[in-house]
């Protein structure tokens, strides 16, 4: 799988998530095969403006490369600007155009800019003279089932430069509701001449195999079937070659959730850790006898230390429930 001139090991890749996709998170998902990960949503104002948060959000280690960094804006020259200054920290630069959440529509970004094709073109035009960097663009089908056009903002991204384009094939409207309409995925593929990353419910193995051979994508991204499920993305790989691995055992969960933890602590430090792992030890936990218990304990902790325990106590102990995915 290869963008412009960016090959990657594999045809699996991390979507940017806002509150899940920091460092750590990648890291995890780097290590469980992802050929490319990407950060949350990046604010081109708040690069811009040269805030700490923003900036936080670009944080980077040499392990978890190649990476591809997302920004965000209604505005054209803030989206050539930022993408100027995350170009030094990233291998590929992403725009978002689908984000369906109210806070980034009502300043037209995200999933607003596909009421506006003319805009499209004009943000994506200079953005390409900004950077050298392998360019993507991330879309839906359209805002609402009365304007599906995720085939004209296709062709125009092609005509600007664009060197890959993701399809999430719900409308804004649709938010995650509902199900993803695959064959919109394989209709942007016979029409584009770059490569076409589908998203939208993979959940398991069986689903990434699926959408790769049903819409002949070139390459499928993992967005909530990777909560405190690493594993799904070595399974895919490994399905590809004609392998099953099984299920994690809970010592396997233990150890990526002691690996989660302990990158947490190690950029972030305890206070942000144990904010954060509280949610992904509840998606590590699910499927697990006596998960709704560790989760009710685990959102009581008060220190890292406890978690830690909470965590050997619990993995450790628990076995496999039957209807585990």
């Amino acid at each position: 799988m290869k963008i412009a001139n960016l090959t990657l090991a594999n045809n699996i890749v991390l979507a940017p998530m806002a509150g899940i996709s920091d460092l750590p998170y990648r890291r995890v998902m780097k290590e469980a095969g992802a050929a490319l990960v990407t950060t949350e949503m990046i604010s081109a104002k708040g690069l811009l403006h040269d805030g700490k948060r923003t900036f936080e959000l670009l944080r980077t280690c040499d392990e978890e490369q190649p990476l591809a960094a997302q920004i965000f804006s209604g505005d054209e020259q803030s989206l050539a600007e930022a993408a100027r200054i995350v170009s030094p920290h990233a291998d590929v630069i992403d725009i978002n155009m689908g984000c369906p959440v109210k806070k980034v529509i009502r300043g037209g970004a995200g999933a607003a800019l596909m009421q506006d094709p003319a805009m499209v073109g004009r943000i994506l035009s200079v953005v390409r003279k900004a950077t050298e960097r392998p360019l993507t663009v991330k879309i839906r089908s359209g805002w609402d089932s009365s304007s599906v056009n995720f085939l004209e903002i296709g062709r125009i991204a092609v005509d600007e430069g664009v060197d890959a384009v993701t399809l999430h094939p719900r409308t804004r409207a649709q938010g995650f509701s509902g199900k993803a309409d695959w064959d919109q995925i394989s209709q942007l593929k016979s029409a584009l001449t770059v490569p076409v990353i589908g998203s939208g419910d993979i959940f398991t193995p069986e689903d990434g195999l699926r959408m790769l051979e049903q819409t002949r994508c070139d390459a499928i991204m993992i967005g909530r079937g990777g909560y405190g499920n690493p594993w799904l993305i070595r399974r895919i790989a490994a399905m590809q070659n004609g392998e099953q691995l099984p299920h994690p055992a809970p010592a396997d969960r233990l150890a990526a959730a002691r690996r989660h933890l302990e990158y947490f602590t190690g950029y972030f430090g305890e206070g942000k850790a144990l904010f954060h792992m509280r949610k992904h030890l509840c998606w590590y936990s699910r499927g697990l006898a006596g998960a709704a218990a560790f989760r009710a304990a685990v959102n009581r902790t008060g220190s890292v230390d406890d978690l830690r325990r909470q965590m050997d106590s619990f993995f450790l102990s628990a076995p496999i429930e039957e209807n585990t995915a």
